[in-house]
């Protein structure tokens, strides 16, 4: 598990920002309901929006938060479930067995629900530069969503996702194999002291963006461990902080009129 049952968000709410928000079901590409969460700004919104790829238990309120922290900066933001296929569209519980349902998804269907919740996002305010960030399995399903050509990200935001080799849970791609592909800029964020991505995989995955010319920013934290980004780790309250700024400072470089 990415985060713990209790994880939120370490940004502070904006106190009378006017954000609208609703969970609902979007339609996959493949014709599958997918469960959803939409936070959208209020009167002055920007001219960036954001794809949320959750961590491993998919749509958590975690994600929920985290989408409204956007919304109430003006930035519209959609985050998704990944398991309408195997456990329907409900809420997941704290105990939601998820490994059993990530053992059963694949590349084809999740990729399907990126585009159309990349369209469902892109409709909303037509025009805008479209992000997508996630968080460990959602962080390498953000890299590679980098490749989308329609609609396209302006750029993808990654926490802590596995860049390099074959994933543990499916059979996605594995990002630094397809940057050839990758049309969006790059984002990295990682613990210095996550054992599942260690310094040779960031090495790795920045060779090869380099080499392809993509536009890119990897950043480790030392001593930082995997899922440091959670309010309740106040000994990492300064990394936190720096990735949230270096996150608005990647929207807004790449964002028309920010």
């Amino acid at each position: 598990m990415c985060f713990d049952p209790g994880a939120c968000p370490p940004i502070e709410p904006i106190a009378g920002a006017a954000v609208a928000h609703r969970t609902f079901e979007l339609t996959s590409d493949d014709g599958t309901p997918v469960r959803a969460f939409e936070a959208l700004a209020g009167s002055e919104p920007s001219r960036a929006a954001m794809l949320i790829l959750p961590d491993a238990r998919g749509l958590h309120r975690y994600y929920e938060e985290l989408a409204l922290r956007f919304a109430e900066s003006g930035v519209d933001a959609l985050a998704i479930d990944y398991f309408a296929r195997t456990a329907g569209t409900g809420e997941r519980p704290d105990d939601f067995p998820y490994r059993e349902h990530l053992e059963q998804a694949r590349w084809a269907g999740l990729s399907a629900d990126i585009s159309a919740a990349a369209r469902t996002l892109d409709a909303v305010r037509p025009g805008r530069a479209l992000f997508a960030m996630g968080f460990c399995y959602g962080g390498r399903l953000a890299f590679l969503a980098a490749t989308w050509r329609a609609p396209r990200f302006a750029g993808v935001v990654g926490f802590y996702g596995v860049p390099v080799g074959p994933h543990r849970f499916g059979d996605s791609p594995a990002p630094a194999d397809v940057v050839g592909e990758m049309q969006g800029a790059v984002l990295g964020l990682f613990g210095g002291a996550d054992e599942s991505i260690p310094a040779a995989s960031i090495a790795a995955f920045e060779e090869a963006l380099t080499r392809a010319g993509v536009q890119h920013a990897l950043h480790a934290y030392p001593g930082a461990p995997h899922s440091f980004f959670d309010r309740r780790a106040e000994q990492y309250a300064a990394e936190s902080a720096d990735a949230w700024t270096r996150v608005q400072a990647f929207i807004a470089e790449r964002t028309p009129g920010a």
